[in-house]
């Protein structure tokens, strides 16, 4: 349980450094590229055995941070063209609604359990994500020729949630964590550099240095985010279908939190309702098997 509360701790923590990108106005792409790259290094700082690249490349995981390098890329720019072309609130729902993604691959594939009080559970979550996430003052945008954009990053958050779980249960061992996770950062950041390089070279990018020192201040907590729920997906206490729902709701519940606490945030009764629930899903979630 611990390992899942401090993934839920240091995950919400990046919520306060991206609204701090917005009030310093760091370039949010560039400062993720350079996070990522701060990120494997930590990893790599942590590992406790010598390596090499052969050693990673030969690894049975390495085809799969592969992927999941390139998604963490992919995601992300198909999650900000979202925000920005269809709103926010959007975003969010569809991000964390995606839990059901890896519930269902846990329940299919690994025969978790499933009892009326942790789909009652779920059922509130889903509730929860959506009624928080909801904004007064954004606009809905959402028309036929965009729901694409929401689609993909549902599914896409989804796969990358269940492929982490997938290789983690498959090909990782726990002392193999620190490395496994650098690599895939490594790759996130290699896609991402293409990208900021080919920006740069059209001259449609400019590149700050208060730019590279927001990615050192996301890519530490961010490394940590994938780490602990690595740690906590391995513990057999709780399944993953638990981890997972509990995870994405929680984060949810600390980030409005952080945003009441911290950015003075005002709520809606409907995202009040939505707080309530998603606390009362996470009780029913975690004490489904007692």
């Amino acid at each position: 349980m611990i390992y899942l509360f401090l993934s839920v701790l240091v995950s919400s923590s990046l919520f306060v450094i991206f609204k701090l990108f917005n009030k310093y106005q760091v370039n949010t792409f560039n400062a993720i590229v350079i996070n990522y790259l701060v990120a494997s290094i930590t990893g790599l700082l942590l590992y406790p055995s010598p390596w090499n690249i052969a050693q990673v490349t030969g690894s049975a995981w390495f085809p799969g941070t592969v992927f999941l390098g390139f998604m963490f890329i992919f995601i992300f720019m198909v999650m900000a063209r979202t925000a920005q072309e269809i709103g926010l609130s959007v975003a969010s729902v569809a991000g964390k609604m995606s839990l059901v993604i890896p519930v269902i691959f846990g329940i299919a594939v690994y025969g978790e359990s499933m009892n009326i009080i942790k789909s009652a559970g779920i059922i509130l979550a889903l509730a929860a994500v959506y009624l928080v996430s909801l904004k007064a003052d954004e606009p809905n945008r959402l028309n036929r020729n965009k729901w694409f954009l929401p689609a993909i990053l549902f599914a896409g958050s989804g796969i990358i949630d269940t492929t982490l779980k997938y290789l983690e249960s498959k090909y990782v061992a726990q002392e193999a964590f620190p490395l496994y996770s650098s690599s895939i950062f490594a790759i996130a950041a290699l896609a991402g550099s293409t990208v900021l390089i080919y920006r740069l070279s059209t001259g449609k990018l400019s590149f700050r240095p208060k730019d590279i020192l927001g990615g050192i201040f996301l890519g530490i907590p961010n490394y940590f985010s994938i780490y602990f729920i690595l740690k906590a997906l391995k513990q057999d206490a709780m399944e993953s279908s638990v981890v997972f729902s509990v995870n994405n709701v929680a984060i949810v519940l600390l980030t409005t939190i952080f945003g009441i606490v911290l950015f003075r945030e005002k709520l809606q009764p409907k995202n009040w309702i939505g707080v309530v629930l998603a606390m009362i899903s996470i009780l029913l979630i975690t004490f489904s098997k007692l």
